[in-house]
């Protein structure tokens, strides 16, 4: 069973809104004031209301609470309200699981967007709908199936009237920008340089120039033209998986991706996939079936290898798990805005240390944070990419234990 709960901490004259994952522009960072710093069952909270599970955050308009559910194999749009938390209104999906799903990820873990009236969600087995704030269908998109071994994680975003969403899978990636009254398709880019990933865009606004849309994906940082889908630029050398969003700030884009390396997997150095086909190729048929393929690494990791699910290694696949053996897992500072490709001139610095593999970096005040599963969190000067601060995050229980040294560079927080 899920819970959802409204605490004081969005109350707040029902001001604030939250009307997509990460907030803001995807930015994690609200500008309200004066909030509570705990809150639970017997402090600050307002109301809470039984749903169903799912993995996707809530949305918050001006007066609704958006959140997508699972029950079974059927897959539910609610709405609340605000102030009370009662159920206004449940929509299924036109298309419920074949099965349960299988892997880490939810059919439910793309998280709704808000106009602040009407909802717009993403289900994978099925694709994009929009509810008015009544719950009548307004409009729905069919894209299934998607190419994803581990589930879909993008959740759709809205830039003025115009819907976004990131399909990154391992075959077939695209961008997509749809009219969010109509559902009409404005724009469609394929995206062949990507594998599955599993960020949201965000959006960038230059002094001058066109409105961009930037996408942290596998092995490359790409802007895109809010109005055409004109890939404008990008950055290479990222790591295999993206997951975490890219965030921007003093006209900087921050971006992290991880994944463990291939030589960390155990996997040997790729060769050129003629090179591979003439010492393992022994039907000739110009690919590799499992039986040839000589990485032992790669029969066991199959599904991740064959991307486009054939049976067979191609060139294609090959050379996405060639470009793997190259990938840099890194936090990069990277200065927007140019043409074509710019990873030789637009990366201001690298960090590559204590990296998370999912969670997304934060830049609030001044200062650039990033918090590594196990609860290592690192201060970065963004400027530079200087360390200032790095620590275990401490339990509420040890919060009141007194340091027996001032804090330093390494300490807990």
């Amino acid at each position: 069973m899920r819970i959802l709960v409204l605490s004081a901490l969005l109350s707040c004259a029902f001001a604030a809104e939250w009307r997509q994952f990460r907030g803001p522009n995807g930015s994690g960072v609200s500008a309200e004031k004066g909030l509570p710093v705990a809150f639970g069952a017997a402090e600050n909270m307002l109301w809470k209301t039984a749903l169903p599970p799912g993995y996707s955050s809530p949305v918050v308009s001006r007066d609704r609470v958006f959140v997508t559910a699972q029950e079974g194999l059927a897959l539910f749009t609610i709405c609340l309200d605000r102030a009370t938390g009662k159920v206004l209104w449940r929509r299924e999906s036109p298309k419920p699981l074949p099965e349960k799903p299988k892997g880490p990820n939810s059919p439910v873990s793309p998280s709704p967007v808000t106009d602040g009236a009407n909802v717009y969600v993403l289900f994978d087995v099925f694709g994009l709908i929009s509810y008015g704030p009544d719950g009548e269908e307004r409009w729905r998109m069919p894209l299934a199936p998607f190419n994803t071994p581990y589930g879909f994680g993008s959740s759709p975003v809205l830039e003025g009237s115009t819907l976004l969403l990131l399909a990154d899978q391992d075959a077939g990636s695209y961008i997509l920008a749809a009219d969010k009254d109509t559902g009409k398709v404005l724009w469609r880019r394929p995206r062949p340089e990507a594998t599955h990933g599993f960020p949201s865009p965000v959006i960038y606004r230059p002094a001058q120039g066109p409105v961009q849309v930037i996408v942290s994906g596998a092995f490359q940082l790409a802007s895109y033209s809010l109005q055409s889908g004109e890939k404008l630029w990008w950055v290479n050398g990222m790591g295999w998986q993206a997951k975490s969003l890219p965030v921007i700030g003093d006209g900087i884009i921050f971006v992290h991706s991880w994944m463990a390396s291939m030589a960390e997997l155990g996997s040997q150095p790729a060769p050129p996939f003629p090179e591979l086909l003439s010492k393992h190729d022994a039907d000739k048929d110009g690919k590799l079936s499992r039986e040839e393929t000589p990485d032992p690494e790669i029969k066991k990791l199959w599904m991740l290898f064959d991307l486009d699910k054939d049976n067979y290694l191609t060139e294609y696949d090959w050379n996405f798990h060639r470009a793997r053996h190259a990938a840099q897992n890194g936090l990069y500072a990277i200065r927007p805005g140019g043409k074509g490709d710019l990873t030789a001139t637009n990366i201001l610095w690298r960090y590559d240390k204590s990296l998370p593999n999912i969670p997304s970096p934060l830049l609030y005040n001044g200062v650039l944070f990033v918090l590594k599963e196990g609860g290592i969190l690192t201060s970065l000067d963004p400027a530079s990419g200087k360390v200032l601060k790095q620590g275990r995050v401490r339990a509420p229980s040890e919060l009141t234990s007194p340091r027996r040294s001032p804090p330093t560079e390494s300490s807990t927080w």
